[in-house]
């Protein structure tokens, strides 16, 4: 598994924005701080009503605390992202998707679910300064304590 200090391997996320379908690689996190955050599955219930809500929510004290860029990653294709982003009113916030799991594999931060969705990201927060892992959060299995924003904002302006 990824861990503090590590750089990043090579990725490709992609993101549907208005200009179109959107391949993004390495080159995102380059010279920034981003606050990637992942969960199991757009839509599903600890996903919608707290974890996406929260980060939604404090997006501009991130951003105050030195965050350039604020990513939400799930293992969903970037239609499904893009609107659950907008059903969750989510502007502030970047919708990636990890289409086949392929990026979460890689981080070792995948799980499988077998007959419930199969490959999926575990739930974690990390941040990431120019490629290099600053700060990162695992979830315990079906936990949500340490992944969420209030606890990211705490780590960053203390």
């Amino acid at each position: 598994m990824i861990a503090v200090g590590d750089t990043l391997p090579a990725l490709q996320l992609t993101q549907l924005t208005s200009q179109g379908m959107q391949t993004l690689d390495n080159r995102y996190f380059e010279g920034r701080t981003v606050l990637m955050f992942a969960v199991p599955g757009a839509f599903t219930p600890t996903c919608s009503e707290a974890h996406l809500p929260g980060y939604v929510v404090l997006a501009d004290k991130l951003k105050a605390a030195g965050v350039d860029a604020i990513a939400c990653v799930a293992v969903n294709d970037a239609f499904v992202m893009k609107a659950w982003g907008d059903s969750q009113n989510a502007e502030a916030i970047d919708m990636l998707a990890d289409g086949d799991g392929t990026v979460h594999k890689a981080l070792g931060l995948s799980m499988e679910t077998g007959g419930f969705g199969g490959v999926r990201a575990q739930r974690y927060a990390m941040v990431v300064k120019d490629n290099v892992v600053t700060h990162l959060n695992v979830e315990a299995p079906k936990a949500f304590e340490v992944s969420n924003a209030e606890t990211l904002l705490a780590q960053l302006t203390s």
